[in-house]
């Protein structure tokens, strides 16, 4: 997490040898209000910005949403690729929409990939989000949930129809979020529903092999809460520790 921000109190002499503060009370005073709240952690004084991934130099923007920080692009880290037909319950698996190969630097140079990332099976995104940031809990999602307040999923949404199927219902992407509807891959094998909904895991379990995850559709203003096979080939969304 960030740490708080420090104060300096700053206590001067001119060349005579008395000090500044006896003759510029009030002008050190204002120096010292100046300084507070200044932090190198970008964190800590802005609702926006962007960090940096150093496992592949990968930089992502973020957004503050109330008190959580969340990243506002989908994660695309990718260590290995592996096709729509293969996957599992309890290995860790990665895939790219509409890619059917096993390169990771054939997938990384996809539209789909630019665009919309990486999706994961539950087992990958528990373990594969940035230093300092974490697998949003299910709590974690109703928090975020019931700090936009109605019509969440439009507030959630990118504006438009360059992505979103028409009409796109109610997005004004008021949370800077900007969710893209990245589909999925589905349990039995192949890629689903580009452009219909964008689908995001949380780290809560439900069952030995489901977990709870929320999903956004172009036709609706909701965030909606599923339960869903951890093979299925979702995106993730991390949150700041």
């Amino acid at each position: 997490m960030a740490t708080a921000p420090r104060i300096w109190v700053v206590y001067i002499k001119d060349l005579s040898g008395t000090p500044l503060k006896k003759k510029f009370g009030p002008f050190l005073m204002a120096f010292a209000v100046l300084i507070v709240g200044c932090s190198k952690d970008p964190f800590v004084n802005s609702n926006n910005g962007t960090f940096n991934d150093s496992r592949d130099n990968h930089d992502y923007k973020w957004v503050r949403i109330g008190e959580q920080v969340w990243m506002a692009e989908n994660l695309a880290y990718l260590p290995s690729m592996s096709p729509s037909s293969s996957g599992s319950d309890s290995a860790l698996y990665y895939y790219v929409h509409g890619y059917e190969g096993n390169s990771v630097s054939e997938a990384e140079a996809t539209a789909n990939y630019t665009t919309y990332g990486v999706l994961y099976n539950w087992e990958a995104a528990k373990t594969d989000c940035p230093s300092g940031w974490h697998l949003p809990s299910d709590a974690e999602w109703t928090t975020l949930k019931d700090y936009l307040g109605t019509y969440t999923g439009g507030k959630m949404k990118e504006i438009g129809t360059a992505h979103w199927f028409s009409p796109n219902t109610s997005a004004t992407n008021e949370s800077i979020f900007t969710a893209l509807p990245s589909g999925g891959r589905g349990g039995f094998g192949g890629f689903t529903y580009l452009g219909d909904y964008a689908s995001f895991w949380s780290s809560s379990a439900n069952g030995s092999l489901g977990a709870w995850s929320r999903c956004l559709h172009y036709d609706s203003d909701g965030v909606y809460r599923n339960n869903s096979y951890h093979s299925y080939g979702f995106s993730t969304r991390c949150l700041q520790k």
